[in-house]
């Protein structure tokens, strides 16, 4: 299975990227990751935000790649698209996942579903996508890699 696949399936459909558009997702990665570390607010909010901030690093995967999903199941096909991006390893990928399921539970149906240690443990995955996205991005996708973009 590869992106072309997932295309064919209309799990995606055909985007043309710019830099803008890749350093506009890593300024939303980069609040993501600042704002769940905010005092003061509930252990399930800070996950749902360290969740969006790696989802946005699936997006920008994605559109590096020249797709983006559909609305359909987007969070769950971003995310699986991981591995045909960045690379990610099948642990990584079922560990982020079930993270999903973990932000859907508390966003949906029940709050207090999150302790402070899964927030630390999907915050450090987050920021470790981003610095994967970067390094990526400056291998394969130069042109869309942000000038001074620190890993």
């Amino acid at each position: 299975m590869s992106l072309k696949d997932w295309a064919r399936n209309a799990w995606l459909t055909e985007h043309e990227t710019s830099r803008k558009e890749i350093t506009d997702f890593l300024s939303v990665i980069d609040r993501d990751l600042q704002d769940c570390q905010t005092p003061g607010l509930s252990a399930d909010w800070r996950l749902s935000i360290a969740y969006n901030a790696a989802v946005q690093v699936a997006v920008a995967g994605l559109a590096a790649e020249g797709y983006r999903t559909v609305r359909e199941s987007h969070h769950h096909r971003a995310i699986h698209s991981l591995a045909f991006t960045l690379g990610l390893e099948t642990t990584t990928i079922t560990q982020l996942d079930a993270f999903r399921k973990k932000r859907n539970i508390s966003d949906y149906e029940r709050a207090g579903a999150t302790s402070d240690k899964e927030v630390g443990e999907m915050t450090a995955l987050a920021a470790k996508l981003r610095e994967d996205l970067i390094r990526w991005l400056r291998e394969r996708h130069s042109e869309l890699a942000p000038e001074g973009a620190s890993d």
